[in-house]
């Protein structure tokens, strides 16, 4: 059998004690990513890939958030090694955080591709963060260059995402704590949050700055989103609302990647709980201040804070595998 091509059981269930054990960050490992890694193996790759996000993104233009979005949820579990893409039951992708996720296709296509130019030679982990790096760039991000090399976990457990996921609803303290046991730092989470700058949630993600009144409406509970948006929201998202409906992250350029998420905050309108911390605590309302007064600032933040998002727990070696297919596990 190919070494590079190991077919795995559907999925492997792990304790949430063996998880525990499992580096996050693993600099020996990140250090042997390259940006040439696929130079002579797979010359293309990079643009293989960002054609096929382009093509995505110009029939759906919610693609390049739901790709970071993935990314994200990818690399803050297992680390970056596409565990979040198999399906199954009790894999990363069947837990109820997970449901939400979207743009698994386009990945899919980009390996099926992938597969018929460069057989058995790009993991599904090194696709997905080219094309979380090029929806970025397609939406007037920043192009980042990216080290390469990265191999594909054999473990997708359900169990391991509530005890690894950031929620909505965090303090400045637990979103520190959890970014900090990833190897990313306060400034970090400032920048990788204004990823919010495009995409958007549904109702239930942020339904706790609302309470319902006695007469069935929904009205504003909390006094640090502005009124007049926070009425609008509410409006949006009525007692009963459909699982449908959604508000932009960004309510001003909710297309754009651009550094307006930050202005949104001093302004009060951050959509999550999460968003609106980050200007409540000295440690992290600085470094909004600063993004929001220069787009070139996030934009050199965000390219790196965004290389070390994605060397996070990376697998290369003997550590992982190609799979022949990112939604099985069995290839």
């Amino acid at each position: 059998m190919d070494p590079k091509l190991v077919r795995l059981p559907r999925f492997i269930l792990v304790s949430t004690f063996t998880l525990v054990l499992l580096p996050f960050l693993s600099p020996p490992a990140a250090s042997q990513l390259s940006s040439g890694f696929y130079s002579s193996s797979c010359p293309d790759v990079e643009v293989l890939v960002k054609d096929t996000v382009r093509s995505a993104y110009e029939i759906d233009s919610t693609i390049p958030a739901k790709l970071l979005r993935l990314l994200f949820h990818d690399c803050i579990v297992e680390g970056c090694d596409g565990s979040v893409l198999v399906e199954g039951n009790g894999t990363e992708r069947s837990d109820p955080a997970n449901k939400s996720l979207g743009g698994f296709y386009v990945v899919e296509s980009a390996k099926r591709l992938l597969e018929f130019w460069c057989p058995g030679t790009v993991s599904c982990a090194d696709i997905l963060v080219l094309a979380a790096r090029d929806a970025v760039e397609l939406t007037g991000g920043p192009s980042v260059e990216i080290p390469l090399g990265r191999r594909d976990g054999v473990v997708s457990s359900a169990a391991s995402v509530r005890p690894n996921m950031v929620d909505t609803t965090f303090t400045v303290d637990q979103l520190a704590q959890r970014f900090s046991s990833k190897g990313l730092s306060m400034d970090d989470l400032v920048v990788l949050s204004g990823a919010h700058t495009i995409g958007s949630a549904h109702c239930t993600a942020f339904s706790d700055r609302f309470k319902q009144n006695a007469d069935g409406t929904v009205v504003p509970a909390d006094a640090s989103l502005e009124r007049n948006y926070a009425m609008q929201l509410a409006r949006k998202c009525p007692v009963g609302a459909s699982d449908s409906v959604t508000a932009s992250n960004d309510p001003v350029t909710p297309s754009m990647f651009d550094n307006q998420y930050y202005g949104n905050l001093l302004a009060k309108k951050g959509l999550f709980q999460s968003d609106s911390v980050l200007t409540a605590d000295a440690r992290t309302k600085s470094k909004v201040e600063a993004l929001s007064r220069s787009q070139d600032a996030f934009f050199a933040s965000w390219a790196k804070s965004f290389v070390k998002l994605s060397t996070i727990g990376v697998k290369t070696g003997n550590e992982g595998v190609i799979r022949l297919f990112c939604a099985s596990a069995t290839g």
